[in-house]
């Protein structure tokens, strides 16, 4: 199968050996992303004014402060809080108090509570410039998977010789292959992709189940087969991501 420039990153991530190549996409993306962020670019108006207007996530926020760049962060977050006080100020001065809620806090926090204030508050934190940039590009891996399902026979023996995928992205998965093949397509493809993920699912109840067992003094002297890292690797399966990861940090 001949590589071409735009399956040169699913096709690394599906023969990394990770449990999940797209969480292995997603972290290394999620890592350029915040280089790029407290790079240079942080000094570009145009990379600025997007930053300014979508903010971070709190999860993406806490890596830029491990990442370092004390600077970088200081001069987005000027801009930001800017961008903030300003929409937030506005909304304040027109702000008119509402009568008594009938239903619970939490529910109509769910359900949207129609104040303006607080109804601009979500709306900052549904926006995330590296959460963009990240499913920008995974929805063109996304793209990229199902064009090489139907265009390179050779490609499902990539796929069936990784080691699956997350339960997280595998929902994604799942999704995307009802909505971008057809029926027929889809009766071939599915049964491929839920008996590797019935197995590979086998492969790591095995693990953990063991690593218990070994905390058996019966057990001590045993070997500890695939275990060692098993309690990682199930969070990663079960939920994505990459748990036992060092903070990433700038190379000094």
């Amino acid at each position: 199968m001949k590589e071409k420039l735009y399956t040169i990153e699913l096709h690394d991530a599906l023969m990394s050996g990770d449990e999940c190549p797209f969480c292995y996409m997603e972290r290394d993306l999620e890592q350029k992303a915040i280089e790029f962020v407290l790079g240079s670019s942080y000094m570009e108006s145009d990379t600025r004014d997007k930053t300014d207007r979508q903010g971070f996530c709190r999860h993406h926020t806490k890596m830029m402060y491990d990442y370092g760049n004390t600077l970088g962060n200081a001069w987005i977050l000027k801009s930001r809080m800017k961008h903030l006080r300003e929409g937030l100020k506005k909304e304040m001065s027109g702000f008119k108090a509402e009568p008594p809620a009938k239903i619970g806090f939490f529910k109509k926090r769910e359900e949207g509570s129609g104040n303006s204030v607080s109804a601009w508050i979500r709306g900052e934190e549904s926006h995330c410039f590296v959460c963009g940039r990240v499913d920008e590009t995974y929805r063109r891996a996304m793209d990229t998977f199902f064009y090489q399902v139907k265009h390179e026979k050779e490609f499902m023996e990539m796929v069936k010789n990784s080691k699956g995928f997350c339960i997280h992205h595998f929902a994604d998965l799942v999704e995307a292959c009802c909505a971008k093949l057809d029926k027929k397509e889809q009766d071939e493809l599915l049964p491929v992709l839920f008996d590797q993920m019935n197995r590979e699912l086998d492969r790591i109840q095995e693990d953990v189940d063991w690593l218990i067992e070994k905390f058996d003094y019966q057990n001590k002297d045993k070997d500890w087969k695939n275990s060692k890292d098993a309690v990682q690797r199930t969070m990663q399966k079960i939920v994505g991501g990459h748990p036992a990861d060092p903070v990433f940090k700038a190379v000094k």
